[in-house]
């Protein structure tokens, strides 16, 4: 089959994901688990050649050759856009397809916590999306810049690894800035970022420490930053970030994170009952208290500060998980394979509240 139309039979599938390597059939992923393809033909090498130049430039395989591994957007007219991530195993190309809507989902649509409107509204500081790879940090994103897009006028700079969602401009003006085609790093962008009169900067990774430094000066100077961590937690996130910096310029960055930080959402991605698929979140807001832990180097009190701060809109993942259950969202067993704190989940479980 043509490349286009493993393409098409991925969505008509409703599958997220398809997989391509050298000895396999394709492999798709529906609802968070892999369906092997068994009725097509297994890849060889130079059939994963062929689909790699199908879908990719010349500058882009240039890249690859270069790096043995890229990121890239890939547009199938009438169909569906895809970002396609292509990595070198066993001296041969194995890709992966991962299928982006043509169009932002809602904030209500994507059935994420009500906060989430009101966070991306505020008029300046740092909120950090956070979680592992494939929980849908950038989906969260795009749905809060929708509504913000939909909700107040702001200028609206991404920085992004690559592209995934389009964005027209209604009430916002919005620029994205793809990683490799508009800039070479996203500490470059986003200082030109700041040079381009922004009121909000998206960051689609901050993986780095002159990213992350540039990012805090911007909360400080009354921007609005977002980012992503790769971070199971609150309390990791900001450990995260403070153990960037060398040892003499933690206590300060310390005090300058508990200033900026707005809000931490750490996010997994669950299976429904009956299908589909549905985030859970852990919130931590920059409440006084919160604030006070962080310069204060007590970060093994967040959690319990969370657990005790649902009035303000914060809460635990694992009372995110227990409300999933009670609401027969998501059934018991799938809540304890995403719980880090078992003990805790089955006590909310219990408690009915």
């Amino acid at each position: 089959m043509q490349v286009d139309e493993l393409l098409k039979l991925m969505v008509d599938k409703g599958a997220s994901d398809l997989h391509l390597m050298v000895s396999s059939p394709p492999v798709l992923r529906i609802n968070g688990k892999l369906m092997l393809l068994e009725d097509l033909a297994a890849f060889s090498s130079k059939d994963m050649e062929f689909v790699f130049e199908q879908v990719s430039n010349q500058e882009q395989r240039t890249t690859f050759g270069k790096e043995r591994e890229i990121d890239f957007p890939y547009s199938t007219p009438g169909l569906a856009r895809f970002r396609v991530n292509a990595l070198q195993q066993r001296s041969t190309i194995s890709l992966v397809f991962h299928i982006v809507p043509s169009k932002a989902p809602s904030i209500d649509e994507l059935g994420l916590p009500e906060i989430c409107k009101q966070l991306i509204l505020k008029p300046r500081g740092l909120i950090l999306v956070t979680g592992a790879a494939g929980s849908g940090k950038s989906t969260t994103l795009a749905a809060m810049i929708n509504h913000l897009n939909e909700t107040e006028r702001r200028n609206v700079i991404t920085i992004e690894d690559p592209i995934e969602f389009l964005f027209r401009n209604n009430k916002c003006l919005i620029r994205q800035r793809d990683l490799g085609d508009d800039t070479k790093s996203f500490s470059s962008a986003l200082i030109h970022a700041l040079r381009h009169d922004p009121d909000v900067i998206v960051i689609g990774e901050m993986r780095d420490l002159p990213t992350i430094s540039t990012a805090m000066r911007a909360a400080e100077t009354g921007h609005l930053v977002i980012g992503t961590l790769h971070s199971n937690d609150a309390a990791q996130s900001i450990d995260r970030i403070i153990n960037m910096f060398p040892n003499g310029q933690q206590q300060q960055m310390r005090l300058q994170l508990s200033q900026v930080i707005e809000a931490v959402l750490s996010q997994v991605l669950l299976t429904r009952i009956g299908g589909g698929r549905i985030a859970a979140f852990e919130i931590m807001l920059g409440t006084s208290i919160i604030r006070r832990q962080i310069r204060e180097e007590k970060g093994h009190e967040i959690l319990s500060n969370i657990e005790q701060g649902k009035p303000e809109g914060m809460q635990s993942l694992d009372q995110a998980l227990a409300g999933l259950v009670r609401r027969n969202v998501i059934t018991e067993e799938e809540a304890l394979k995403k719980s880090s704190h078992l003990a805790s989940l089955q006590q909310y479980l219990q408690s009915q509240c």
